[in-house]
């Protein structure tokens, strides 16, 4: 009897993990905090670093992340009942109450907050609160309003990496300069990001009536050629930390190789408009972040 209780307890906390890991998008959470890592890494003294401190804010950071993927998921419960790619989640299923997400997502939004808030600085907390807001509360809603909504989208979403330098560097080292450029970069390279997952997925999208494409027409050659000028834009600003002395040229070599070949597939992309180019952006735009940030990080200067 005590075996099967405990069987029974397994599975029940299984289960319950499994949906918290799809109300909060985990993995998309995952990556998110990825960047505000490396964010931090930029910013760190290496000699004074702590590990303790270190995982405070990785935790902050993944907190205040499902936090607000929580909420676009309580906002957004019957869009996602609509669309394919979403209609498994817990709460169009019923699997989960909606009082029990937005506890839930208050609860480790409060949490992250206050952690950034007496550990680190006002300003890392005020940034974590923006990210938030705007993301839950301004960016999904938009999303079925106009196309304009991944502009707003990209905000909250390039604000980790530069949250992560606030917390490594606020107030003693801090420059807003370099805080600006993480928060650029990052900003920069959503829009070819969000744009090739819109025209992979416009039919879905399209059904559940959310603007992700540019293009009010959905999938012309006027969205494609967003993708490539925002890349070019990208591989521009990229260059800046080495320009203005924070990168080593191993680190801006780099940088520099990443940003040609994400701009060659926003090239062919806008040549071809098809949905094989659209994927290799996507593809590219995954690869993209995360080596270019750790390489700002393993050569910084």
């Amino acid at each position: 009897m005590a075996q099967t209780q405990t069987l029974k307890l397994s599975s029940l906390i299984l289960f319950k993990l499994r949906e918290y890991a799809l109300l909060t998008k985990f993995r998309l959470s995952v990556t998110v905090v990825l960047s505000g890592l490396l964010g931090y890494l930029f910013g760190a003294e290496y000699t004074q670093f702590s590990f303790g401190v270190f995982f405070l804010f990785v935790l902050s950071g993944l907190l205040i992340t499902c936090s607000a993927n929580a909420f676009n998921e309580v906002i957004e419960k019957d869009i996602d009942a609509i669309m394919e790619r979403t209609k498994d989640r817990p709460l169009p299923t019923g699997r989960m109450t909606t009082s029990e997400a937005i506890i839930a997502a208050g609860v480790m939004g409060v949490s992250g907050l206050l952690i950034l808030w007496l550990k680190f600085s006002s300003l890392a907390a005020i940034m974590g609160a923006i990210s938030i807001l705007s993301y839950a509360f301004i960016y999904t809603p938009m999303k079925k309003v106009s196309s304009a909504a991944v502009f707003v989208g990209a905000i909250p979403g390039a604000l980790p990496p530069a949250i992560g330098y606030v917390c490594a560097t606020y107030p003693s080292t801090f420059n807003y300069f370099i805080a600006s450029l993480l928060f650029f970069i990052q900003f920069l390279w959503q829009f070819p990001h969000f744009w090739s997952i819109g025209w992979l997925r416009y039919e879905d999208y399209l059904k559940a009536g959310i603007m992700m494409l540019p293009s009010q027409s959905g999938k012309t050659r006027f969205s494609a050629i967003h993708s490539l000028i925002y890349c070019a834009f990208l591989l521009i600003v990229s260059m800046m930390p080495y320009t203005f002395g924070m990168v080593g040229i191993y680190g801006a070599s780099v940088m520099l190789i990443m940003g040609v070949f994400f701009l060659w597939t926003a090239t062919q992309f806008y040549r071809n408009c098809d949905d094989a180019s659209a994927k290799r952006v996507l593809l590219m735009s995954f690869a993209y972040l995360p080596i270019v940030q750790l390489a700002m990080v393993l050569d910084r200067i």
